[in-house]
């Protein structure tokens, strides 16, 4: 990278010595090729002063290969970005419309969609002949209720991406734009830095590394915490189980990226491995993690608390739902991640083979605390690739009461799916500790563009839900929700069907709850053994 700034003032001493030489000889192609070169020369350190564009400001002139490039459609840009390597496509648009809402653009498409209703999965919301007139587009939800400290937060927020994943420009970025728009910033599992504190709300995630709040040997330190969740943006506190991106498994921060700064915001050694195992110390079974739930928010002196995880084995959840009857420990919100959320580096079996879907899962959960007659007393996050308007609905229409988005605000950023967060050498200073790389990011513009996703996406949800003949979207339903797939099956026939409020509790005849209710235990993660009447039929 630096190579590429050296070039652009080589340019200017050889369009110099190229200058001299046509002078001295009086030649005039000499003269022309001077002039080539140093309107590239200028070219260059324009790129590297202005603040608009990350890529031009880290690879001056050849950058702009990159507009070249997509201005080529759409064929290249489909080939070249709408696909991952985890074989999970991007929708055509996904990118597109994020940076045209992120950068104040009308986000208006012509000529129709570009569905092929036959040959993919297609999935829409039924709309009204009566439209609603619009609502206020700073849609919000309470969370937390009953606590001391409840939170008004928005319905679209920013998921958890930890300081150290990230530069800590983009932490910073992403903080001020969630100030000014009045939306919450999930810190992710690597504690505040100085970076979260520029008085954009925070949710403080606790992931089993227990960052920010440990003891030296890695156990949880409730000092440390308290101390820490006393900062009046800490809106909420979060108890991380699991995440989409790979469920299941620990993270390891390697020793040449743990900084002094990224060292003294973890609160672990300088220069050493920074372990984040795959389970807590803390608590081992359903009712300790609800203790613990209830003494983080006791520490916190009575801020929401909650937890997220991606759905695994169902019993695992009815377990800590057992356990909530039993304790009448609730806690104030549960996130559902889904196995399509992602990371900057995770093992490829891990994201595309484990972990439940946040369309399955959300529907789940939702429908397990219905069936346990807890769901009045919890709110429900979603988070996994939730970037449109219609990701929103489509959860909202699930059960979700607000949304996290990562790659929404990535994208807003400026990340442009170079897939090289783990190598430190993110070209647009978005996921590496670089100095040098970080110099693309120009904070005063990103984090109005971060903004400005957040107000646009909010707007054209408003008239989304005006559309659908609705005053909020609280009012939507899964009826409001349909999917095709291949074979044209409805979706929600696929999908667990609806339990009546409090159907667990007196008896459910349907098998697929009966019997995974049957084996959950309030007392462990393991499942007791079924009863041999429910053996068969134990799966969704």
């Amino acid at each position: 990278m630096r190579l590429y700034k050296l070039f652009v003032y080589l340019l200017l001493v050889i369009a110099a010595g190229v200058a001299i030489l046509a002078l001295t000889d009086n030649s005039f192609r000499l003269g022309v090729l001077a002039t080539v070169i140093a309107f590239l020369a200028i070219v260059g350190i324009w790129d590297m002063r202005q603040d608009r564009h990350s890529i031009l400001r880290n690879y001056p002139i050849v950058g702009h290969l990159r507009w070249i490039f997509e201005a080529i459609r759409p064929e290249f840009r489909q080939y070249f970005f709408e696909s991952s390597t985890s074989g999970r496509p991007f929708s055509r648009d996904q990118r597109s419309l994020v940076y045209q809402r992120a950068k104040d653009i009308l986000d208006r498409q012509p000529f129709g969609s570009e569905i092929d209703f036959y040959k993919a999965n297609y999935a829409w919301v039924n709309h009204t002949m009566a439209p609603r007139k619009l609502q206020s587009s700073d849609i919000r939800v309470t969370i937390g209720e009953q606590s001391k400290h409840p939170y008004s937060a928005s319905i679209y927020n920013i998921s958890a991406m930890s300081f150290g994943a990230l530069s800590g420009k983009a932490i910073e970025a992403l903080n001020k734009g969630a100030k000014k728009g009045a939306f919450a910033h999930d810190t992710g599992e690597g504690s505040i830095s100085p970076y979260h504190r520029q008085g954009g709300d925070l949710i403080w995630e606790i992931g089993s590394g227990y960052f920010g709040c440990r003891h030296d040997d890695g156990s949880f330190n409730p000092d440390r915490f308290s101390e820490q969740a006393a900062y009046e943006n800490v809106k909420m506190i979060e108890v991380k189980l699991s995440q989409g991106a790979k469920p299941g498994h620990g993270g390891v921060l390697p020793a040449s990226k743990v900084s002094p700064e990224i060292a003294a915001t973890r609160g672990v050694p300088e220069g050493k491995d920074c372990i984040s195992p795959a389970f807590h110390t803390a608590f081992s079974t359903p009712r300790e993690l609800l203790e613990f739930i209830a003494r983080l928010r006791e520490l916190s002196g009575g801020k929401p608390t909650g937890f997220k995880l991606c759905v695994g084995h169902h019993w695992e959840f009815m377990a800590v739902c057992k356990a909530m009857l039993e304790t009448g420990i609730v806690p104030d919100f549960i996130v559902v991640d889904g196995a399509e959320g992602g990371t900057g580096a995770a093992p490829p079996e891990f994201s595309d083979h484990l972990g439940m879907p946040l369309l399955l899962g959300l529907d789940f959960v939702n429908n397990t605390l219905i069936g346990a007659g807890l769901r009045d007393q919890i709110k429900l996050g979603a988070s996994g690739k939730v970037v449109s308007t219609f990701d929103i609905v489509s959860m909202m229409a699930l059960g979700a009461d607000w949304c996290n988005s990562a790659r929404g605000f990535m994208f807003a950023l400026g990340c442009v799916q170079s897939q090289s967060c783990h190598t430190n050498r993110c070209p647009v200073g978005v996921a590496t500790q670089d100095p040098n790389r970080q110099k693309a990011l120009v904070i005063s513009d990103k984090s109005e563009r971060v903004y400005n996703f957040h107000r646009n996406t909010l707007r054209t949800l408003s008239e989304f839900i005006a559309a659908i003949g609705l005053k909020h979207p609280s009012e939507l339903r899964k009826d409001h929700f349909q999917i095709v797939s291949q074979t044209h099956r409805d979706m929600r026939e696929i999908a667990l069907s609806k339990l009546a409020n409090g159907e667990l509790l007196s008896g459910t005849n349907n098998p697929a709850y009966r019997n995974h209710w049957e084996m959950a235990d309030p007392e462990s993660f393991s499942p007791l053994e079924p009863k041999p009447a429910a053996a068969a039929g134990n799966t969704v």
